[in-house]
């Protein structure tokens, strides 16, 4: 027992024993707050629980490693002198604070995302600003430092009364004796750095059995490793001629031309009808998902407003976000390609000069402006937009791209701001910056196109005072009811604008309120709203095709009667047949082809599962393997990747 637990290890072994111990207390915390949702029979319980106990021993050997090495190297003639103590008492508190601090951290996500630390977590490691300010608003955060102190303090004065420190001060164990713990710490890192990946916990069919398997602080910095995944390394793939083929015979229409170079998309695309060129005002509203609204059976009666105008226009009841991120959805609908592994392009390298909508309104004469409540550094969104040929209307704190790609930047000023939280300027505030910028616009005789990223939908579901009959913060009904309000508002003055008659104003949102759910991509979280209103001469009516984002705007151009140049994959959902439905979901990790009822699931360790989708309990079931459907999926998924990786996205169309 010497050899294996020695007198000078005595505090390391105690730490770790705590961190199990909290890590453990963690893992059951998150069993009985989704109780309902796990498979809670005694064998796959049993399996999550000695898999999590696994990676917490490794997630554990990470941190004891350097004060594992410190014991094992320090002399027998230092161990206890007062630079020993103030050493180990500054590092073990400074142990003790993360333990504790990720025990609070990963409740906080867990309570947003039902999810361990993933990219998401890494993300907001870079904008601090917003999400030290966002978690100062959605809780009590003098409390919760204060308790972390609190415990932090106990846990050093009973580690002081339990005598651990004064055994290991007191040890003058020989190097031979504390060589072997070392070598079993620096054994189990090994083993994890090298053989163990975050994604061998995933034993489960069931989502929450496999987080629960997970431990957070490995999980972190697994995410922080595998920001960018490559495709053709983690995904199954097709020859990139056969996976080519298959999209063109997709997205082509028989009034469709297609340019003749092999690995593209691009192609000019006719519509019919006499060609309108009215303002275009796209309104991009956070985590709307259609459950929320009363058209979609919901007797809350939160969004009265959006509920209205899905009456008024033309509405696409069965569509669905592509991912569960702002950026993910701002991607779909600007550049109308399926999402692709990793981040979403948005924030990545090589996304300037793209072939996005953006060009099409170009190509018409438009003028083209994002608008944000809050500040666009924030998840690269100025650079992008601004990239991409936007002019970019925000608070104007974060920077923008050196060079010719720098467009206008108007600031929303501090005089123009009633209310503001950690996400930016209210969704009232926003809108009235939109009228006035309009205005602006008409005066210089341009048509516009408008993109609108509202804010006020999401966490601390704050906003400002007795606008609605809800308290402000008070939770996510109220955020909705208010920018639902906030809407209604915005339709109402721009009604007594000479352009609004000649105004078409889009509506969908960035994604659902949540993606969390027991299977690997849970389908009901990616159904969202989304329509056209207000368009002259336009349809009407409620669209039941299964669709995507990246339909929305090549629908548009259709109803406008636009021929142009395209490299988009999406199509116009009106001419679709029944072969031609389908909706894209996916995550950082996963990537999913719906198709009717069925669903083709690839994992980013080449796997592949295939379901039947039941929309109404949102299960799945899984189905024998389906060589075309799974060839089609892989062929969408690669393309996209290809295209975005080879410069294939770029605004060159003609050559």
């Amino acid at each position: 027992m010497k050899i294996l637990f020695p007198k000078r290890f005595t505090l390391l072994i105690g730490f770790i024993l705590l961190f199990l111990g909290i890590s453990f207390l963690l893992r059951v915390v998150f069993l009985f707050w989704n109780f309902s949702e796990i498979d809670h029979g005694v064998i796959s319980l049993f399996t999550t629980f000695i898999i999590g106990f696994l990676y917490d021993i490794g997630t554990v050997s990470f941190i004891a490693l350097i004060p594992s090495l410190y014991f094992l190297i320090l002399p027998k003639g230092l161990m206890g002198t007062l630079a020993d103590r103030v050493i180990c008492f500054t590092g073990f508190t400074i142990g003790v604070l993360i333990i504790f601090f990720s025990f609070f951290a990963e409740i906080t996500f867990w309570d947003e995302f039902h999810r361990r630390f993933n990219f998401i977590a890494v993300d907001y490691l870079i904008y601090t600003y917003e999400v030290v300010k966002n978690i100062n608003e959605s809780y009590p955060i003098p409390i919760l430092i204060g308790g972390i102190g609190i415990l932090v303090m106990f846990t050093v004065l009973l580690f002081i009364r339990s005598r651990i420190f004064r055994r290991t001060f007191e040890s003058k164990d020989p190097f031979k004796i504390r060589l072997l713990p070392s070598l079993f710490i620096f054994g189990v890192t090994l083993v994890f750095t090298f053989f163990i990946k975050n994604e061998n916990a995933e034993f489960s069919e069931n989502r929450y059995n496999n987080e629960l398997s997970k431990t957070g602080i490995y999980s972190f910095f697994a995410a922080f490793r595998n920001n960018e995944l490559s495709y053709s390394e983690f995904f199954k793939t097709e020859p990139i001629e056969k996976a080519f083929l298959k999209v063109n015979e997709n997205i082509k229409t028989k009034q469709d031309s297609v340019y003749t170079k092999t690995f593209d998309i691009r192609r000019y695309v006719t519509n019919e009808g006499e060609e309108k060129r009215p303002n275009v005002i796209f309104i991009c509203i956070e985590s709307l998902s259609a459950k929320y609204l009363g058209a979609f059976g919901n007797d809350k009666k939160l969004t009265p407003t959006l509920d209205s105008l899905e009456q008024q226009g033309l509405s696409f009841d069965n569509l669905f976000a592509t991912g569960t991120r702002t950026v993910r959805g701002m991607e779909a609908i600007t550049l109308s390609i399926p999402p692709t592994p990793g981040r979403s392009i948005v924030k990545r390298a090589k996304n300037n000069d793209l072939f996005t909508i953006g060009e099409v309104f170009k190509e018409k004469g438009y003028t083209r402006t994002f608008f944000y409540g809050g500040d666009g550094y924030f998840d690269n969104m100025d650079k992008y937009f601004s990239g991409n040929g936007f002019d970019i209307v925000d608070r104007g704190r974060g920077f923008l791209p050196s060079g010719d790609i720098v467009t206008k930047r108007k600031n929303i000023e501090d005089e123009e701001v009633t209310f503001e939280n950690a996400w930016g300027a209210c969704d009232e505030d926003i809108y009235k910056k939109v009228l006035k910028e309009a205005d602006i616009s008409v005066v210089e005789g341009k048509p516009f196109f408008n993109f609108i990223m509202t804010t006020s939908n999401h966490k601390p579901y704050t906003y400002p005072d007795r606008k609605i009959d809800v308290p402000s913060g008070s939770g996510r009904s109220g955020a909705i009811k208010y920018t639902d309000f906030a809407l209604h508002g915005f339709i109402e003055e721009a009604k007594k604008k000479p352009w609004f008659k000649n105004t078409v104003f889009i509506i969908m949102a960035d994604h659902c309120a949540s993606s969390a759910g027991r299977w690997e991509l849970d389908v009901a979280n990616y159904h969202i709203p989304a329509m056209i209103v207000n368009l002259d001469g336009g349809e009407r009516g409620h669209i039941k095709k299964l669709c995507s984002q990246i339909d929305i705007f090549p629908t548009l151009f259709a109803q406008l009667g636009w021929d142009y140049e395209s490299n988009l994959f999406g199509l116009d959902i009106l001419r679709m047949e029944k072969k031609d439905e389908r909706a894209f979901i996916g995550n950082y990790r996963k990537l999913g082809l719906l198709k009717g009822n069925e669903l083709m699931v690839l994992g980013d360790q080449k796997s592949t599962n295939f379901y039947k989708w039941d929309d109404k309990d949102n299960s799945l079931q899984p189905l024998p393997l389906e060589e075309g459907f799974l060839k089609e999926t892989i062929s969408y998924f690669q393309v996209a990747d290809y295209l975005y990786n080879n410069n294939g996205l770029s605004l060159k169309v003609n050559e």
